[in-house]
């Protein structure tokens, strides 16, 4: 049986550095405040996988910029990233890490 290309094998963190964090890590979906817990919380591998997902998002952010003026497919593209941004928050709150699909297994191939 062969395995989806998009797959990849989630992270397992500390209890303790999840707990500690999470709410830090949070901030990693809110635009550039992602480089508040990859700057300040470099030693939490929770902050950090969370940070470096919030990057690959803001920069679909930012390439998407140019396309949310176009009517119904900008705007659908813009409606379906606040929500991938609104369900990455509430993970990360209650403790959990939700790779998102598709744009996820892209923060593997950042070297930080």
């Amino acid at each position: 049986m062969t395995e989806p290309l998009h797959a990849s094998v989630l992270p397992s963190f500390d209890k303790k550095d999840v707990e500690d964090n999470k709410f830090i890590a949070a901030l990693s979906y809110l635009g550039i405040l992602f480089l508040i817990p990859l700057l300040l919380k470099r030693e939490s591998r929770f902050c950090k996988e969370h940070a470096l997902q919030g990057l690959v998002l803001f920069v679909v952010w930012i390439i998407g910029s140019f396309v949310y003026w176009i009517p119904l497919i900008g705007w659908a593209m813009g409606i379906a990233l606040l929500i991938i941004n609104v369900i990455a928050i509430v993970k990360c709150v209650q403790g959990e890490f939700w790779e998102i699909p598709y744009l996820g297994p892209l923060r593997k191939k950042i070297n930080l």
